[in-house]
């Protein structure tokens, strides 16, 4: 399976995508050179895409901030030794502490996020989905970011559904549904057709002015 780690990677991804889908091209012109877009892993990656869930950037790096400094080295055998009080004082919420709790509980265990990158786009969707508190949007950015599985496209952000509609000519904004039907004819190069919709949105909004609406997300 492959695996994105360079820009080459992504180069080459965006290569085949166009040659396969031509509809791409002047999306791409517009979108101009694509971010690698790629963090670490394991554990704190997916800790860290945890915390971030649901809540405002701003305050999700102050929650972050605070639990990785309690929380040091942040490994999964770490974390279970920290106390409610001190998860607590960084600012997280019972859900997550739980859902935190049972990964590093399932990562102590031998649990190879890291791994999941031989794995096809929906045996590694599936192995991330059993884990307790984690939904579609977080798995898609874990293994798109984290693992930097080639074939991930999270049809759920609402970033994307816009640039697919907008970069295609679509009547109206597709649904997660009908976005991941559509990105489905990307195969095996979903994560760079991410990669291309994300950069070509955050362009458009850049050239309407709205740069500071649109900051990127962490991922």
């Amino acid at each position: 399976m492959q695996r994105i780690e360079t820009t080459a990677d992504v180069e080459a991804g965006l290569v085949e995508l166009i040659a396969a889908d031509p509809r791409l091209a002047p999306v791409a012109e517009i979108a101009g050179p694509l971010p690698l877009r790629r963090r670490a892993g394991g554990f704190e990656g997916l800790a860290s895409i945890i915390t971030y869930q649901q809540i405002s950037t701003a305050a999700a790096d102050s929650i972050w901030g605070r639990l990785h400094a309690a929380i040091d080295p942040f490994t999964a055998e770490r974390f279970l030794k920290a106390s409610e009080e001190d998860f607590r004082a960084a600012g997280l919420s019972r859900p997550k502490i739980q859902t935190l709790t049972a990964l590093a509980q399932s990562c102590r265990d031998g649990l190879d996020l890291d791994g999941l990158h031989a794995l096809t786009a929906d045996e590694a969707m599936a192995a991330m989905l059993a884990l307790r508190g984690v939904g579609p949007w977080t798995a898609e950015i874990y293994l798109l970011s984290c693992v930097g599985h080639a074939d991930i496209f999270p049809a759920g952000d609402l970033a994307l559904q816009g640039a697919v509609q907008h970069g295609l000519g679509l009547d109206g904004r597709p649904g997660e549904k009908a976005t991941r039907a559509i990105a489905a004819a990307w195969s095996p190069w979903r994560a760079v057709a991410a990669r291309l919709f994300w950069a070509y949105y955050r362009a458009r909004r850049e050239a309407a002015g709205g740069a500071g609406k649109a900051a990127a997300t962490p991922w």
